[in-house]
């Protein structure tokens, strides 16, 4: 018995060894290219998994593969949007495998309010981008993504100051009195800043850009709703992945404003100094940026992580400006109870060090004089004490400004489903920021320091908020009906205070701003507002509280309903009216379900409607507030008065659309859109005897826009071994004023010193478009030098001096609009090979510019050339010596421009097994080229204005800038720069 054991045992050893040797010189490598059916090109992504295995692969760039298999093996190959396939090996070690299109598999998924849906489903406009759609280069800002990609969002960031934030506006002005600004939403916490998740770290963002959409958000969505989606780790694969991707990138100054060379300026008359100086040139420099990204992410079946950490040092083209910033981000997931508990952790930190430096530079660097020396020969600046001029050098060399900010934001998301048809979640998360900023001007700077024996300015914030939401989602199929459901509640918090400090009269320049304890003006005591000023504030406790309720029916697969409601109240308004209805809803049918046209694939038209509101920026802007003077022995008396009846804005807004898609490559869709808006929250003129104080805030005023977006996609173009991809987006709206506090026509916007004070450049009526530059028309040169204008009435008499009178005057009329009639985008993704290019053209067109440098420095003034430097371009008018504001000075700023090309080449993956997964270099310049016959220095629109401030005044805050006001190009604007950037990205 022992021995047949032994003989048995040996028998099988033999045999499994002789198998699996056998399956050894069975298995092979397999080889290929998978190619779409319909224009032949090469499918990158595709899966291929051996059937009835584990082992898989996925194709490279190109569509090519290669994988490992055994004997008899069956290979499967699937990929979003095609047909999957089953191709049996047999003896074969190379296959080309063809796949069909299948639109029917084509269900994208989009990320709304409170949950997301497939793309056919919705009945709103909404647009979501992936990075494929973004825009590539140096990009230091997550909005800078999305210039000029969806239609009827403008994004301008005039200029290339790092540290500034772009203007953005979703189908044109939403608010004249509260946030003008689209609220944010990062992976489900509401209201949360774009200034702690870096651009690297954004897998999707989409924008919900009428009200049937954004009104589940209630009082803060009239601005529209940008969602962010940031990266999550994935267990494809198992262990862990590492990308990198890295840029240097070198900016220089593109447009300069056209001025005066030292020559040119002595021939012209001007005060020769004796010198020969290029200030533009001074001021500025080939700013190097250099970004690093590194990203961690692995996990399993139940638990996925993801970990990244970014390094942005980036030098503006103004000397002196920019930051250093590290932003550190980690996502975790993890699935338990069979898959019925989720929970989602997402933490992010930032912490940035900037250099403002001084943007008046350039606005100085312009009109200095072109002959005076940098310094005297004492090493000294060179300065004068003339009105609104400064040493450009000296303002960067002698003076501080630079600031700290940290973010910190995480949030816990858990979902636990109850049933398969039922849903519990539940989001908390909580956001800090804090900023510290110091100026100092230096005892010996004529820019706002000499008078005051050196200026210093410290200003201080703290901001929190805390949000908790919980709600439910029902989805179920009835038939041919399905239906998703959800409702909730959310409570919300933030709280901030703040202190700003500026002193004066210091001993000595050596500890800046760090030596506030040695201002002579505190150590005597002096008060006033031109020396010590001292605030700070702390908000109330702002609460908003909403129940919200949403639900979504498709019948047939073809027919569409939406409908949601939030109820929400805010500590911000009046006690009488704290809490606003937003309802919403929206209709679609796909016609061609029924219809059944060939090459048709959808025909979907839809309709939406809903309300939304807007809050003030401010706390307790419907309580009384009290000012206290320390003058002559101090008084306290009302500066406005209470108003319980204090309520939100509303937008009402009517959406429709059509989306299309042919032939499963030709996509699009039109949107025609009415909002009117009303119940503004302003500050207005009150009667002391009824409310006991001389103003207050109250709604009042109104406003119609009108509008449509056209969005056209092709996927794609084939020339041989060449894939063209192109897009196209354009908008165009118009906004009326219906109604307003004060006259029903006024003017406003002056525009500045020195000599135009009391020059106002804007109109605003009610019945009449925003927007609306307004002045004398330019006739000519009288002998004498002065401006002569157009007798436009014939009346014989010509009222020249600007006023409130004037706008009955017919000598005065709209010289144009500071608001664009049509926005573009056009982005054309071409492939070759391994090589990719990504070319994108922007361009607006039908709104003009005041061009404020040629409207003070052009005319060749006898006197004033010995001030101040000349502009000189094409429009300047020979004899003309009087500076006057007239449509002279109003240009039309139409553009195209080459905002972004990316050439890039990705490296083959020859070994399957390899280190690299991925191997990309790449290329690109932003501000290619601008074609445009507008002579200032950036031809892109102005939506708003900070007003006229010179001589070393201070600018106002975003907040407080006028949105009535487009179109004014003020001495301040940044210089535009031109940016070519290097870059790998790899993955492990």
């Amino acid at each position: 018995m022992t021995k047949l054991y032994l003989f048995v045992r040996r028998y099988l050893a033999v045999v499994l060894m002789f198998a699996t040797l056998v399956g050894f010189a069975q298995e092979r490598s397999v080889s290929g290219k998978v190619k779409s059916s319909d224009d032949g090109s090469g499918i990158p992504g595709v899966n291929i998994l051996e059937k009835g295995t584990t082992n898989g692969t996925v194709t490279d760039a190109d569509g090519s593969f290669t994988i490992s298999v055994g004997a008899n093996a069956t290979l499967v190959f699937s990929f979003v949007g095609y047909a999957t396939q089953e191709v049996a090996v047999g003896s074969q070690t190379s296959l080309d495998v063809s796949l069909k299109s299948d639109i029917t598999s084509l269900s994208e998924v989009v990320v709304v309010g409170y949950g997301t849906q497939d793309k056919k489903e919705i009945t709103s406009s909404v647009v979501a981008l992936s990075p494929k759609d973004f825009n590539q280069g140096n990009v230091n800002d997550p909005t800078q993504l999305l210039q000029g990609k969806v239609a009827g969002l403008s994004i301008y960031n005039r200029g290339g100051d790092p540290n500034a934030s772009a203007v953005i506006r979703l189908r044109g002005i939403s608010t004249i009195g509260a946030n003008v600004q689209p609220l944010v939403v990062i992976d489900g916490v509401l209201g949360a800043s774009l200034d702690n998740v870096d651009p690297s770290d954004i897998e999707s963002i989409n924008v919900l850009k009428d009200g049937s959409a954004a009104a589940i958000y209630g009082s803060r969505g009239s601005s529209g709703v940008i969602l962010v989606t940031t990266k999550r780790g994935s267990s494809k694969g198992g262990g862990l992945s590492v990308t990198y991707n890295g840029y240097v990138a070198a900016a220089e100054v593109l447009t300069r404003v056209p001025v005066m060379s030292a020559s040119q300026f002595i021939a012209a008359g001007g005060n020769n100094l004796g010198g020969n100086t290029d200030w533009q040139k001074e001021v500025t420099r080939t700013g190097i940026t250099q970004v690093h990204n590194l990203g961690i992410s692995g996990g399993n079946q139940n638990t996925t992580f993801r970990l990244s950490t970014n390094i942005r040092e980036v030098q503006g083209i103004l000397k002196k400006q920019g930051f250093d910033q590290i932003n550190a981000r980690a996502n975790l997931t993890h699935s338990a109870l069979n898959d019925k508990l989720k929970i989602d952790v997402n933490m992010s930190f930032t912490n940035r060090n900037s250099n403002f430096s001084f943007s008046e530079a350039l606005r100085y660097a312009s009109v200095y004089n072109p002959t005076a020396p940098k310094r005297f020969a004492n090493g000294e600046f060179f300065q004068a004490i003339l009105f609104d001029n400064f040493n450009p050098v000296a303002i960067l060399e002698q003076n501080i400004n630079e600031g700290k900010r940290r973010n910190l934001n995480y949030n816990a998301k858990i979902d636990y489903s109850i049933t398969n048809d039922l849903t519990f979640t539940v989001n908390y998360g909580q956001q800090y920021e804090n900023q510290l900023n110091g100026e100092y001007y230096s005892r010996n700077s004529l820019f706002r320091g000499l008078n005051r024996g050196g200026l210093a300015r410290r200003y201080t914030s703290d901001r929190s908020a805390t949000l908790f939401e919980a709600y439910a989602t029902y989805t179920k199929q009835f038939g041919k009906i399905d239906l998703s459901a959800n409702a909730g509640y959310s409570y919300q918090q933030d709280n901030f205070e703040d202190i700003f400090i500026s002193l004066g009269n210091f001993p000595s320049d050596l500890l800046g701003y760090n030596a506030l304890e040695q201002s002579g003006d505190l150590l005597s005591g002096i008060t006033g507002a031109n020396n010590i000023n001292i605030q700070s504030s702390a908000s109330p406790t702002n609460k908003i509280i909403a129940q919200f309720a949403r639900v979504s029916l498709t019948y047939d697969k073809a027919i569409f309903f939406n409908a949601s409601v939030r109820n929400e109240g805010s500590t911000r308004f009046g006690a009488n009216n704290r809490y606003g209805l937003f309802p919403a809803f929206g209709l679609g049918v796909d016609l061609n379900r029924y219809l059944q046209i060939k090459k048709i694939d959808n025909l979907k038209l839809r309709v939406g409607y809903g309300v939304t509101g807007s809050i003030p920026t401010d706390a307790g802007l419907s309580q009384g507030l009290y000012l206290y003077n320390n003058q002559l022995g101090g008084s306290i008396g009302p500066d406005r008065a209470a108003n319980a009846n204090l309520r939100w804005e509303e937008k009402r807004e009517t959406n429709f659309g059509l989306d299309f898609s042919i032939g499963g490559k030709f996509t699009g869709s039109v949107d025609v859109y009415s909002r009117d808006i009303k119940d503004f929250i302003q500050r207005v003129p009150a009667v002391f005897a009824e409310v006991g104080a001389n103003f207050q805030f109250r709604n009042a005023g109104s406003l119609n826009t009108t509008g449509f977006e056209f969005n056209l996609n092709y996927d794609a173009l084939q020339f041989g071994q060449v894939r063209w991809t192109p897009g196209l987006v354009l908008s165009s709206y118009k906004s009326t004023l219906e109604s307003f506090v004060g006259a029903p026509v006024q003017v406003r916007s002056n525009f500045g010193a020195p000599g135009q004070n009391s020059t106002p450049v804007i109109r605003v009526g009610v019945g009449e478009e925003i927007g609306q530059i307004w002045g004398p028309v330019f006739a000519g040169a009288n002998p004498d030098g002065t401006v002569r204008f157009a007798d436009l009435n014939g009346d014989g008499t010509i009222l020249a001096e600007p006023g409130s009178a004037l706008l009955a005057n017919g000598d005065y009329r709209k010289l144009g609009s500071g608001i664009p009639t049509m926005e573009i985008g056009w982005r054309n993704q071409l492939s070759y090979k391994n090589w990719d290019l990504n070319v994108f053209f922007r361009s607006a067109f039908g709104h003009s510019l005041v061009n404020s440098f040629r409207g003070f420095y052009e005319p060749l003034d006898a006197g004033a050339i010995n001030s101040y430097n000349r502009v000189i371009t094409s429009k300047a008018v020979a004899g003309l010596t009087e500076a006057k504001f007239s449509s002279l000075y109003v240009e039309k700023a139409d553009f195209f421009k080459l905002d972004n090309a990316t050439l890039g080449y990705t490296v083959k993956r020859s070994n399957p097994n390899g280190t690299f997964k991925n191997i990309r270099l790449y290329a690109s310049v932003q501000n290619a080229f601008v074609i445009t016959s507008y002579t200032g220095v950036d031809p892109e629109p102005v939506l708003q204005d900070p007003g006229a401030f010179d001589n070393g005044g201070f600018a106002p805050p975003v907040a407080e800038q006028d949105v009535l006001s487009p179109g004014i190009d003020r001495r301040n604007s940044f210089f535009t720069p031109r940016t070519f950037t290097f870059g790998l990205t790899f993955g492990l």
